[in-house]
């Protein structure tokens, strides 16, 4: 079990910048972006040929981040600019870059088990152990969660939430909602290069299929989270991210330990996204909120008749 629970917080907190940037889109900005499976392995490909160069990883990790913004820019300027409707515009932008992935790394695959990466140092503090990455991740995840609540609570971060709450309404007051949908797609894109370029350093490999699924864990994951806290505010939405791709991961090790096949995980990811699905209808209609709903019903007659 303490294996289970060291795998799930470890990619829990990898992955969970693919979340923040999924709930950046999809939540945030109302835009079901695809260009997630082509950002991702962006980061990847961009980190991973820089590295094999004999460059700095941080620069590599930083270049990274640029590179996703603009694939997110690009997928906005399709959309806003040109009216390419959203699915068609991410569709787009994801598709070309499976050939600017291939075009930067050389190759389909470039590993990374005899370069220095930016885990190098941080792995050999105790050998053998996960620790010390699963404490580098979560604190970057924790600055990430962090710069995306501060964000958010600005003029321009309030802008871009009211841009999905009422695109119509924000117009009105002079917003340029094209400005807030672009910046909000490159953020969501440049967190989620930054999750590629920090798991290619971790499995030791950039792959051109890296992405491959991507947005289906990011979706799971923010479903699950949200179906466990129920966020009222950005401060919980963002915490319920990082929580749903710890537990998403839990059932998905937990699964594989008890002998499910690898070739059956994306059924059960399809199984536990329809499971969140399901979870607030039949809460509402089986579950607490039926009772009370059936006491004040009962209370209210009671009441009457006593008048």
């Amino acid at each position: 079990m303490l294996n289970i629970l060291t795998v799930a917080l470890l990619q829990g907190f990898e992955y969970g910048l693919v979340t923040l940037g999924v709930m950046l889109s999809f939540r945030i900005i109302r835009f079901p972006d695809l260009t997630i499976e082509g950002s991702f392995p962006l980061g990847g490909a961009v980190t991973a040929s820089m590295i094999a160069r004999g460059v700095e990883p941080i620069f590599g990790v930083g270049v990274s981040v640029l590179a996703g913004f603009g694939a997110g820019v690009l997928t906005g300027i399709l959309n806003t600019k040109f009216k390419i409707s959203k699915l068609l515009s991410g569709l787009l932008v994801m598709t070309i870059l499976f050939t600017i992935n291939l075009r930067i790394m050389g190759r389909s695959n470039i590993p990374l088990l005899y370069y220095r990466t930016i885990l190098t140092h941080i792995e050999n503090i105790i050998p053998n152990s996960s620790i010390p990455s699963i404490l580098f991740f979560f604190l970057v995840i924790l600055l990430s969660k962090w710069l995306v609540d501060h964000f958010l609570s600005t003029e321009l971060g309030l802008a871009l939430r009211a841009t999905g709450d009422n695109e119509q309404m924000i117009k009105s007051l002079g917003v340029d909602t094209d400005s807030t949908n672009i910046l909000g797609l490159g953020m969501g894109n440049a967190l989620i290069a930054l999750s590629g370029s920090l798991v290619t350093q971790d499995q030791g490999f950039a792959d051109i299929s890296m992405g491959v699924g991507v947005m289906v864990t990011g979706l799971a994951a923010m479903i699950i989270g949200e179906t466990l806290i129920r966020p009222k505010n950005m401060w919980w939405l963002s915490t319920a991210m990082v929580l749903g791709t710890v537990v998403y991961y839990f059932v998905i090790s937990l699964g594989l330990r008890l002998g499910l096949a690898p070739t059956d995980l994306k059924l059960a990811t399809g199984l536990m996204v329809a499971v969140a699905l399901c979870a607030p209808a039949l809460r509402d209609r089986y579950g607490v909120s039926k009772v009370l709903k059936e006491a004040k019903r009962r209370a209210l007659v009671k009441g009457r008749s006593l008048g």
